[in-house]
C-alpha cells in the first residue's frame, strides 16, 4: 500500500523549493535592472579623450636611432586653381562622328483652320541619340567564270578575303565573336542565345570551333609579340588561376595563367602549376629587368644575373595601410614616405617626363625619401614584434629594397607593378562567366586571344577593327597582301590608321 504521509511530506518539501527558487530569480531580475541602469548612465557620460600612444621599450643604442628616426614630409594640400570655372554640369552635346540619320517634318494644313496655304516660319532642330540593332546578314558572292576567244580556257575570279578556306562565316563576323568572347567578356551561350533569337541558330560545337580557328590565325602574331618581349630591356608579369577540364580527373585541374607585358604588347601563357623550372626556361632569352612580386620562383631566375629584379611599391603602401590598424602613429609615418613617393611619380607623368628627364626627377625628389625610409625601417625594427603587422611592411623594404627602388635609375621602369594587376581584371570576369577551359589546348587558345585583346588595349587601337583587318590578311588572302608578321600587328594597325 502506498504511504500517503509520506507522499504528502514530499510534495510540500517540493513546493517549499519552487518557491525558493522563485524568490531566487525575482532577485536576479532586480539586480540585473540595477546593472542596466548603471550602463545607461555610464553612456551618457563623454568618453575620456584617448592617450597618445607609450612609446616602445627599447634600450640603449636602438632607442636613441628609434627617436632619431626620419619622419615623412608633410604633403602639402591640393589647391585650387585659379583658371576659369569649369562649364557647368548638363545635357552635353552628342558626339559629331557618329552617322546621322535625318528626318524632315513638315505639316500638310493649318492645324487651327486647316488651309493647306502655308509658308515656313521656322525649323525646331532635336537631336537624340539612337541605336539601330546589329544586324546577321547573308553575304552571297556570285563568281562569274568567262571563257577566252583566244586560247579557250576558262578563268573565275578569286573570292573576297575569308578567315580560312570553306569557312562559314566571313572576317567581320569571326571578328565580332572573337571580341564580344574575349573583350566584352559574353560567354558562348549567352552569344549563342542571342543569335537564336535573331533567326541564326548555331551550334555550341560551331562556336568553339571558330574560336578555336581564331586562335590558330592569331598565333603566329602572339609568338611575335613574344620574342619582342624577349628581346627588351624591361617587361612586368604576374599571374592568376584558371580551371581546366583534363579527361580522366575527377574535378578541373587548378592551372595558371601567366601574364608578361610591356609598353608596346602583351602576352597571356597557360601553365599547368606554378613550377619555377617553368618560368626560368621562359627567361632564359631575356636580359633585363623584370618587374615582378616578390615570389620564391623568380629567385632561381634573378640567379643567373641576366634578370634583374624590380619590385611592386604598391604591395609595401598596402602593408603600411594595413598595419595602421595596431599601430596607428608608426604604420602612418612609413605610408607617409610612400605616399610622398607616389605624389613625385604623378607629378613627373603629369609633366611628361621621360628618359633622363625623368631619371633625373626621380633621384632629386624619390631617391632621398626611398633613403629616409630605409634608415627608419633599421630604427623601427627593434621595436616590432615578429608577429605585428607593421613589422612584415618593414621587413618587406628591408629584404627587397634594391629591387623596389630601382625603377628610381631606369626610365623604363614603373614604382609598381599595378598595370599588370589591372590587366587580370578582365580574366576575374571572364573566369565569373566561362567557370573553366574546356581542355588544356582550350586554355592555350584563350590566352592568344587574351594577348592579343590586351595589346589592342596597350597601343589603343579598336579590337574589333584590327581582328578584322587582321584576319583579312592572315586568312586566304594572305599571299595577295605578302605582308610579314610585323606588318600585321596592332602596333602595324595603329601606325597604318593613326
Amino acid at each position: 500500500m502506498l504511504d500517503v504521509t509520506a507522499l504528502q511530506q514530499e510534495n510540500a518539501a517540493l513546493r517549499a523549493q519552487v518557491s525558493q527558487l522563485i524568490e531566487n530569480l525575482a532577485k536576479l531580475n532586480e539586480r540585473v535592472a540595477e546593472l542596466l541602469a548603471v550602463a545607461q548612465r555610464k553612456q551618457r557620460k563623454p568618453s575620456p579623450p584617448k592617450l597618445p600612444e607609450p612609446p616602445p621599450v627599447v634600450a640603449g643604442d636602438a632607442k636613441q636611432a628609434f627617436e632619431s628616426r626620419p619622419k615623412p614630409p608633410e604633403l602639402l594640400p591640393k589647391t585650387k586653381s585659379k583658371g576659369p570655372r569649369p562649364s557647368p554640369t548638363g545635357r552635353k552635346p552628342l558626339p559629331t562622328h557618329l552617322p546621322v540619320e535625318q528626318h524632315e517634318l513638315k505639316p500638310t494644313e493649318c492645324g487651327r483652320c486647316g488651309s493647306t496655304a502655308l509658308d515656313v516660319a521656322d525649323v525646331v532642330e532635336e537631336e537624340k541619340l539612337h541605336v539601330v540593332k546589329e544586324h546577321q546578314r547573308r553575304r552571297v558572292v556570285l563568281r562569274t567564270t568567262c571563257r577566252c576567244r583566244n586560247c579557250g580556257s576558262r578563268t573565275t575570279p578569286r573570292s573576297l578575303p575569308a578567315p580560312y578556306e570553306r569557312s562559314k562565316v566571313t572576317c567581320d563576323w569571326l571578328a565580332w565573336l572573337v571580341a564580344s568572347k574575349f573583350s566584352m567578356l559574353t560567354p558562348l551561350d549567352r552569344l549563342r542565345r542571342d543569335l537564336k533569337e535573331r533567326g541564326v541558330p548555331m551550334a555550341m560545337g560551331s562556336l568553339v570551333s571558330f574560336i578555336e580557328r581564331a586562335a590558330d590565325l592569331l598565333a603566329p602574331i602572339d609568338g611575335l609579340h613574344w620574342q619582342q618581349l624577349l628581346a627588351s630591356a624591361w617587361m612586368a608579369t604576374d599571374g592568376t588561376g584558371l580551371k581546366v577540364l583534363i579527361p580522366g580527373l575527377p574535378a578541373a585541374h587548378n592551372g595558371y595563367i601567366e601574364l608578361y607585358r610591356n609598353l608596346t604588347c602583351a602576352v597571356f601563357q597557360y601553365e599547368a602549376d606554378k613550377a619555377s623550372e617553368n618560368l626560368v626556361a621562359k627567361l632564359q632569352a631575356f636580359s633585363g629587368t623584370l618587374t615582378a612580386d616578390a615570389e620564391h620562383r623568380l629567385n632561381a631566375a634573378y640567379a643567373s644575373g641576366r634578370v634583374l629584379e624590380a619590385g611592386c611599391n604598391a604591395h609595401g603602401l598596402r602593408k603600411f595601410r594595413d598595419a595602421e590598424d595596431t599601430q596607428p602613429t608608426l604604420g602612418a609615418e612609413g605610408h607617409g614616405f610612400l605616399s610622398a613617393m607616389y605624389v613625385h611619380e604623378a607629378s613627373a607623368h603629369e609633366l611628361g617626363l621621360v628618359g633622363d628627364a625623368l631619371v633625373e626627377h626621380r633621384r632629386r625628389l624619390i631617391r632621398p625619401l626611398a633613403e629616409q625610409l630605409k634608415k627608419w625601417c633599421a630604427a623601427v625594427e627593434p621595436t616590432l614584434l615578429p608577429s605585428e603587422p607593421l613589422m612584415a611592411a618593414v621587413g618587406y623594404y628591408q629584404r627587397h629594397h634594391e629591387a623596389l627602388f630601382r625603377f628610381i635609375d631606369d626610365a623604363n621602369v614603373p614604382i609598381d607593378n599595378s598595370a599588370t594587376e589591372r590587366e587580370f581584371q578582365n580574366v576575374a570576369k571572364l573566369r565569373l562567366n566561362v567557370l573553366f577551359a574546356g581542355s588544356t589546348e582550350g586554355a592555350h587558345r584563350a590566352c592568344v586571344l587574351l594577348g592579343i585583346i590586351a595589346t589592342c588595349r596597350t597601343v589603343g587601337v579598336p579590337v574589333q577593327a584590327y581582328l578584322t583587318w587582321a584576319f583579312e590578311r592572315l586568312g586566304t588572302h594572305r599571299d595577295v597582301f605578302g605582308l610579314p608578321l610585323e606588318a600585321m600587328t596592332p602596333a602595324a594597325f595603329k601606325k597604318t590608321f593613326g
